[in-house]
């Protein structure tokens, strides 16, 4: 979706805009809080959001971070998978840190986004409870991903256009009027609000959440295409200002006052909705629902997209993935699903109204930002960017970002807590999942096939021993196609002799392209031992499955394997032979000295292990043709015990 046209830029516009493009519900609102309304407070509030909206927006992500993109895909995976190639310890951190604060945001977004929207229903019952209602349209929107996105987004760009239009009229109407609201517009009031606003500099933290949904702009390239994003953001960033300077001018009319003392019977007080005239709030009510329930299904889906992406990357464990629909890279996650909605109905039942989200929101955010300049910094040194310009880049990021972070954390024992508790365990699980797997990795013991060559030749011709299956296939983790691991031949020739007529070995690796989708064969012994290694880009479902039947389907039709049944009466009537895979699933063995950080970090993986995917599952295998063997893991053996025999006393 490179090429720009028409469909495209509006599908843009419903696809990563709601987040960033739902924020006129609550930003101005946030800024002036139940202080009396002064012209100098809402100009420095309006100068703050154009600047933020200019450098954190449009320089650093729509024109710096949209240039680091993995074959057309972005997020912080995607930038993590670019550097990782430096080979710099630590580059995992980052990307741990910023994809949990990416998955907390997307619990985060969906209740205030709502009750931003429905609590506008209070214009006609001032004591309403939208708790329930907010409640009731989360689940609808939670128990329609099963079916996926493809009918209803259809509906989201031409919405969303709608949604930006509205913002556009509603905030030139009151600008025209009052035209020196402009004077904002000089980065000289942002600076001076600091001074003067009674939050003073923590003020940043309500000016933040003007641009939390920068990096969605990032994360949906894959979707849109970076020609897209640049051009409608355009748009987008037009809209967003005019109704912005609009809520200002409206404020600044009515200084002396303040909100609470502006809310009447015919308007809530919020300066969003204080825009409308009373015969169009119902109308308004309902495109801003719409907008928020947009903005919740695109971080929704952005959710699903990370931790598919983190379980190629062994940051998550496996879990089950499916593909309700045929649009590429449209997936849905039942057990992340679920999850996200018992968060977000915490985040409601905990906090109630919008206003009270606001605490919490943004937090995770500029974690995930401050996260995403470090790996831009490295992506600018791996192509070689001019020294001085990374340098500047990177200082001025992360003095942005930093304060922003000051300015939130005074937010933290006002519900910000809830955000970085989520965020935490999310990077506790990741950093667990992959640190364990390494400790595996490292401590797996290889052998050359072929020291086995000969006696696997032995047994696929033995008769004294009763065939397993025709063709016998395991999965193996061994990068060099001369290597297998030691607990498979343990498992074909000791644990229970395995003969078969032909022995299948296949790897699974997963490459920093998104999409790649190759194989390639490598005959170990004709007729008796094949390897097969896929390629996978991090984006590709591993479903083994059906690949292998792919390869196998080629092979046959190129003449390179016969997979028909060696069975005499079988073969005659030219029946195919059976594919059997075994699965080894690992255990720590008690036969083990290790030290207390990788026993407690194992014990975890284990527990965690316990509640996800199954090996097969998670490749997709028949579970009729699946044989599943527990091997020991044993790492880093005790000592040798030094028994002493004694003699029989008899």
């Amino acid at each position: 979706m490179n090429k720009v046209t028409l469909g495209g830029l509006i599908v843009t516009l419903g696809i990563i805009y709601g987040d960033i493009g739902t924020s006129p519900l609550y930003v101005m609102k946030a800024i002036m809080g139940g202080e009396a309304i002064e012209q100098d407070i809402v100009l420095g509030a309006l100068s703050c959001i154009f600047w933020t909206l200019t450098l954190q927006t449009t320089v650093k992500y729509v024109i710096l971070t949209l240039q680091a993109d993995n074959k057309g895909e972005g997020g912080i995976f995607s930038l993590y998978t670019l550097v990782k190639r430096l080979k710099k310890k630590g580059l995992i951190v980052p990307a741990i840190i910023g994809g949990s604060a990416l998955l907390a945001d997307g619990i985060i977004t969906p209740p205030i986004s709502v009750s931003s929207a429905i609590e506008g229903l209070r214009i006609y019952n001032p004591e309403l409870d939208t708790v329930p209602i907010v409640i009731g349209i989360l689940f609808i929107l939670f128990a329609i991903q099963r079916f996926g996105t493809k009918l209803v987004g259809k509906f989201f760009g031409p919405m969303m256009l709608i949604w930006f239009g509205m913002l556009g009229i509603l905030g030139i109407i009151p600008l025209i009027s009052n035209i020196e609201v402009l004077k904002a517009l000089n980065p000289y009031y942002a600076f001076h609000l600091l001074k003067i606003h009674p939050e003073g500099f923590h003020v940043l933290g309500f000016v933040f959440l003007c641009t939390t949904g920068a990096e969605a702009l990032y994360s949906d390239m894959g979707h849109c295409g970076r020609s897209n994003i640049r051009i409608s953001w355009g748009f987008v960033k037009s809209m967003l200002v005019l109704n912005y300077f609009g809520q200002g001018a409206y404020l600044i009319s009515h200084s002396g006052k303040t909100l609470a003392e502006l809310s009447h019977n015919s308007n809530p007080g919020n300066p969003f909705y204080l825009l409308m005239p009373d015969w169009f709030v119902p109308m308004g009510i309902a495109i801003a629902t719409s907008a928020a329930v947009i903005a919740s299904q695109a971080l929704i889906s952005g959710s699903f997209t990370l931790i598919s992406e983190a379980m190629r990357l062994n940051f998550w464990p496996k879990v089950s993935v499916k593909f309700p629909t045929e649009l590429r890279g449209q997936l849905y996650i039942p057990s992340v699903n679920w999850l996200l909605f018992l968060g977000c109905v915490f985040v409601v039942l905990h906090f109630k109204e919008s206003g009270n989200m606001e605490a919490a929101y943004g937090l995770a955010i500029v974690l995930c930002m401050i996260m995403t300049t470090t790996l831009l910094g490295y992506y600018m040194v791996m192509k070689r960017y001019n020294p001085i310009l990374i340098i500047f880049t990177v200082a001025v990021y992360f003095s942005i970002e930093v304060s922003f972070f000051i300015a939130n954390i005074s937010k933290f024992t006002h519900g910000g807590y809830v955000s970085l508790i989520i965020a935490g365990l999310l990077s506790f699980i990741m950093a667990v999942w992959f640190t364990a797997k390494k400790i595996r990795s490292e401590y797996t013991e290889f052998t050359k096939i072929d020291n086995y060559k000969s006696v696997l030749a032995d047994l696929s011709n033995d008769q004294s021993i009763p065939k397993y299956a025709t063709h016998l296939v395991y999965l193996t983790n061994a990068q060099f196609s001369d290597e297998i691991e030691s607990k498979i031949i343990y498992s074909i020739l000791q644990k229970r002799p395995k003969r078969a007529d032909i022995y299948w070995f296949v790897h699974v690796n997963v490459v920093d392209e998104p999409y790649r989708m190759d194989y390639r064969v490598r005959e170990i012994m004709k007729d008796d031992v094949i390897r097969v290694d896929f390629y996978l880009g991090f984006r590709v479902a591993p479903r083994v499955n059906l690949m292998f039947k792919n390869v196998v389907r080629d092979m046959v039709k190129n003449g390179e394997v016969d997979i028909t049944s060696r069975y005499e009466s079988l073969n005659r009537n030219n029946v195919i032979g059976d594919f059997k895979f075994v699965i080894i699933e690992k255990f720590l063995s008690y036969d083990n000295d290790l030290p207390w950080y990788e026993r407690i970090i194992l014990d975890i993986y284990f527990v965690l292990k316990k509640v996800s995917l199954t090996e097969g599952r998670a490749f997709g295998l028949d579970n009729s043709s699946v044989k599943v063997e527990q091997f020991p893991i044993v790492i880093h053996p005790p000592e040798d015990l030094h028994l002493t025999r004694v003699e029989d006393p008899n």
